[in-house]
């Protein structure tokens, strides 16, 4: 009786998975080369996909899902998703290598979240053995991002992240250090890529190869930190407060509305169309908010508190002038505290040259 030949031991990698095309493009690589992969995506709160699109008319045309999850069902892969807002905060606040552009801490980022991906990697295979998993892809591009993705800074994230050579770029491999899959067997380095720079031509022509048609757009992003917009209205709620620190309502809040900040210790978030009064409704309990009852209008939140009957009225007109009845002699505004008490205020709308473009956050 001859003996079976010995079963090929299948290599099995976590992927970080954003949604995006290079991540989508990286699992492909690897599920070409026989890898059994699963992904990771980590939620922070600062993500721009769905919650916006689901809200602003604006955006009503675009795909109202969650990309990440969208990508794992294409791919064929199980996708854990990591609730990580709390801890994130201290990468927010604190970054060891600084931000961004703007408020955006990039490389401590992927640093917190390749560790994060790390640790589930030790944790299966000390339940799992063989069965856990064996290396972390990504799909970084060597020179893609200005702060996270320089050729310099990609051995700071392995060894910052203790994922050190068990971490493999497949879309730039071929332009860093061999890793230990590679070494190993476990992938062909020959069938990996050196995808270099801002240039999409290459994710483009795989993604074609691939058959991939649809995708978020490669060049979006996903994370609200990287906005200009964004960013200032975050260092102004910290200054604000006169302390740095935030939590997940503040995040979601500052993506929505116009915000206008008359005084140093409150401004208004006032809606810009049905969506947003719609969001905002929500918050009417943790919020005095004001809105106008004698004419159609948006709804606004009070972040402070006021400190006088005047600086009400001049609340209420600021609202007034984003009404219907901006040029109406007289506008009826309903002001709601959170616990429900209403009452009638009718004001003058404030006129253009009354609400300073220094007060727009």
């Amino acid at each position: 009786m001859t003996e079976s030949a010995p079963q090929t031991l299948q290599r099995r990698a976590i992927a970080l998975v954003s949604g995006g095309l290079d991540s989508m493009l990286a699992v492909k690589v690897m599920q070409e080369q026989g890898i059994h992969v699963e992904g990771v995506n980590f939620f922070t709160g600062f993500c721009v996909e769905g919650h916006t699109h689901a809200i602003r008319k604006k955006d009503k045309d675009k795909n109202k899902r969650n990309n990440a999850l969208w990508v794992a069902e294409q791919l064929g892969i199980k996708l854990h998703i990591v609730d990580i807002s709390e801890e994130y905060k201290d990468v927010v606040l604190n970054p060891k290598h600084g931000y961004g552009a703007n408020l955006n801490p990039c490389l401590d980022c992927k640093i917190f979240m390749v560790n994060k991906a790390t640790l589930m990697l030790n944790k299966a295979r000390e339940l799992a053995g063989e069965k856990g998993f064996d290396f972390i892809i990504t799909g970084e591009v060597v020179g893609q991002r200005p702060k996270s993705q320089r050729k310099e800074t990609m051995p700071i994230i392995s060894r910052e992240s203790g994922a050190d050579d068990r971490l493999l770029r497949p879309l730039s491999a071929k332009n860093l250090p061999e890793t230990l899959p590679e070494r190993e067997g476990w992938v062909d380095r020959g069938q990996l890529h050196d995808f270099s720079g801002r240039n999409r031509k290459p994710q483009m022509a795989l993604a074609k190869r691939f058959g991939l048609d649809d995708f978020a757009q490669p060049a979006g992003g996903c994370c609200f930190l990287t906005d200009e917009s964004y960013s200032r209205k975050l260092a102004d709620l910290w200054q604000a407060r006169n302390e740095r620190r935030y939590e997940l309502d503040d995040i979601m809040l500052l993506k929505v509305g116009r915000h206008i900040r008359p005084a140093p210790h409150y401004k208004l978030i006032i809606s810009r169309e049905e969506g947003e009064n719609r969001f905002l409704e929500g918050y009417r309990y943790q919020f005095t908010s004001i809105t106008t009852s004698s004419c159609p209008g948006p709804l606004a939140l009070i972040d402070g508190k006021l400190a006088s009957d005047d600086e009400l009225r001049q609340a209420a007109a600021i609202v007034a002038r984003y009404s219907k009845g901006r040029t109406d002699d007289e506008v009826v505004v309903e002001v709601r505290d959170p616990g429900g008490v209403v009452r009638q205020l009718p004001v003058r709308p404030a006129t253009p040259d009354q609400v300073s473009p220094e007060w727009m956050v």
